[in-house]
C-alpha cells in the first residue's frame, strides 16, 4: 500500500539511496549506543555515516522517524514463525515471544529509544508505527495458526505493547521481558488449550 511507504522520495539511483539511508540506520545504531535516544540528532547520525545532514533530512524528517525506520528494519530481520504442528500453540506463541523479546534486548538503547519516537505524532512514524504493529501481530498470529482465536491474539498484542512500554521505563529490563512474555503466553494461550 503506497500509504505506508517510508522510502526515502529523492531522486538519483537506487542503490546510492539506499547505500546513504543503510549508513544512516547503521550511524543510529552507534549514536544510540554511545549516546542514547536524547543525545541522539539526525545530524549527528548523517556526520558519524558520512551524509550530507541535508541529505539525511530528505529521507528522515525527524530523529523520531529514524528510529522509527530503524527499529523497522530490526523487527524485518525476524524469520518467519516455523509454524510445527506437533507443537501446541502455547508452545509455538511462547517461541515467537521469546524470538521478538531476543531480538528487541540485543539493542536496549534502540529498544528504549524506540519507545519514545514510536509515540510520535510524526506522519512518517505513524506510516512506520502501522507497519511494525501490522509486522508484530502477523507475527504472533502466525505462531496462534490458522484457527488461533482473534482475542487471544488482541490480548497478546496489548501485553506485548505493554511489556515494551513498562521495560522502557525501567520496570524491568529488555532482556527480562522473553520471561515475562512467556508467562503472559502461559496465561492467554494456555488457558485457552
Amino acid at each position: 500500500m503506497s500509504s505506508l511507504s517510508t522510502a526515502p522520495r529523492r531522486r538519483g539511483s537506487a542503490e546510492g539511496r539506499s547505500d546513504r539511508v543503510d549508513a544512516l540506520v547503521a550511524a543510529t545504531i552507534a549514536e544510540l549506543r554511545a549516546y542514547g535516544y536524547d543525545g541522539l540528532s539526525v545530524r549527528n547520525a548523517a556526520r558519524r555515516a558520512g551524509v550530507a545532514p541535508a541529505t539525511a533530512y530528505t529521507y528522515f524528517a525527524s530523529k523520531d522517524h529514524l528510529v522509527a525506520e530503524v527499529f523497522w528494519r530490526r523487527l524485518q530481520t525476524l524469520g518467519p514463525v516455523g509454524v510445527d504442528g506437533r507443537q501446541r500453540p502455547r508452545t509455538r506463541v511462547a517461541n515467537a515471544l521469546r524470538a521478538l523479546a531476543q531480538l528487541i534486548a540485543e539493542e536496549p538503547e534502540l529498544a528504549a529509544a524506540s519507545t519514545t519516537a514510536i509515540l510520535s505524532a510524526d506522519p512518517d512514524v505513524q506510516r512506520l508505527r502501522v507497519r511494525i504493529g501490522s509486522t508484530v501481530s502477523s507475527f504472533l498470529a502466525d505462531a496462534l495458526g490458522a484457527d488461533g482465536d482473534p482475542a487471544v491474539l488482541r490480548a497478546l498484542n496489548l501485553a506485548l505493547s505493554g511489556a515494551l512500554l513498562q521495560a522502557g521505563m525501567g520496570y524491568f529490563t529488555y532482556a527480562e521481558l522473553a520471561e515475562r512474555m512467556d508467562e503472559v503466553a502461559g496465561l492467554v494461550v494456555g488457558s485457552r488449550r
